[in-house]
């Protein structure tokens, strides 16, 4: 008989009965030998007539188990099933007792606290409901403030985060997220912290996570975010403070990837020459600002941050490697054959959804793989 291991349903118990049933009459030598009780009738004066074949001979009572019914199966573990937790001596399918009771007779393997992975958490890194600074007065005009909530965080205070909630005043504010961060600075807390530069969508400074989704505030209009705009720092990052990330490892990896024209021949005298195919293949690479909302938004980088590169440094590193002036694409491939530092992309296409600058880093680091490969054949 096939054992039984782990939990099993009642369709699998009857199937189990059933097979039981058929296999009865096999000899002995298989795992789960079948025992068949002495088929006899019990008479009404308690005395107990053996039933006869068809040829008219009684049936000869083979050895039995001890058992309460008629019927019992006693299925024994194999050698391969002896390390397993919560397995006694040879277990018992009883059959003829009702379904209840054989379910009751299949072993259950129940998980202990400690076969569960234990995950911890940092310190003071619950996110709280934090004060509401300047709730508008009753029979105040509708559509004229719009809620926002912020994510706050000072490391000098042994406090957990907190997410403090302001009301922006639409009339006196510019129409972009980043104006209303301003005039909440401005006007209503000015210790809030937040980076911010250009407000055109060049330097990458705002990038923060807006209504959950990772762009720049100084191009993310009000209008299309939610009711009720939610604003964290770009995930998955140390904090520094309040709406600023740390970003030191993510420069890091961008300096490892030189990203500067790198030439044996000399330098000519003025500039070096491309032409206009080979420049156009420089188009959705050379745009990146390096404000990191692809790579905080990708899950491989989430866990092997460490390690692999990510999408806005791999789309990088494939803008050096499709230029022509550069001399030393060969080089840059050796650095990047690694089972982390490329190939850790899964093809989710979350950085893509993400960029801000509607670029492509998915297909930068198809690119750079299929390169990889055309110089290995």
């Amino acid at each position: 008989m096939a054992l039984i291991q782990g939990t099993v349903s009642r369709g699998e118990g009857d199937r189990h009965a059933a097979r039981a049933k058929r296999v009865g009459k096999r000899k002995a030598g298989i795992a789960g030998k079948v025992h068949v009780e002495d088929r006899a009738v019990k008479l009404p004066n308690g005395e107990r007539q053996p039933v006869r074949n068809r040829a008219g001979r009684p049936t000869t009572p083979q050895p039995s188990a001890p058992s309460l019914s008629s019927t019992s199966i006693e299925m024994s573990r194999s050698s391969s099933t002896t390390g397993m937790r919560g397995t006694t001596a040879p277990q018992k399918c009883l059959l003829g007792i009702g379904l209840e009771r054989l379910l009751d007779k299949i072993p259950r393997f129940k998980l202990q606290p400690s076969d569960m992975v234990q995950f911890t958490l940092p310190k003071n890194s619950k996110v709280q409901l934090g004060k509401a600074w300047n709730p508008p007065l009753e029979g105040a005009e509708v559509g004229r403030w719009r809620e926002y909530r912020i994510y706050r965080f000072d490391p000098d205070k042994a406090e957990n985060p907190r997410l403090d909630t302001y009301w922006v005043d639409m009339k006196d504010c510019g129409p972009m997220v980043l104006d209303a961060l301003i005039w909440i600075k401005n006007n209503i807390d000015p210790t809030l912290t937040f980076r911010r530069s250009c407000r055109e969508g060049v330097c990458g400074s705002c990038s923060m996570n807006i209504g959950g989704t990772n762009t720049l505030a100084c191009t993310l209009h009000a209008d299309d975010a939610p009711e009720r705009i939610s604003i964290y720092p770009l995930p998955h990052l140390p904090v520094i403070k309040d709406l600023v990330p740390d970003l030191t490892h993510f420069y890091a990896q961008h300096r490892s990837i030189e990203p500067w024209l790198k030439t044996d021949t000399p330098t000519p005298q003025k500039e070096w020459r491309q032409s206009r195919e080979d420049r156009a293949k420089l188009d959705g690479l050379y745009e990146c600002i390096l404000c990191a909302c692809c790579s905080t938004a990708c899950p491989s980088y989430w866990w092997n941050g460490e390690r692999y590169l990510g999408p806005a440094i791999l789309l990088q590193a494939d803008r050096w490697v499709e230029d022509s002036r550069d001399e030393r694409t060969g080089e840059r491939l050796d650095e990047l054959e690694d089972p982390f530092r490329l190939y850790r992309c899964h093809t989710i296409l979350n950085c893509t959804k993400a960029c801000p600058k509607g670029l492509n880093p998915a297909a930068a680091i198809s690119s750079l793989k299929r390169q990889m490969v055309e110089r290995g054949e």
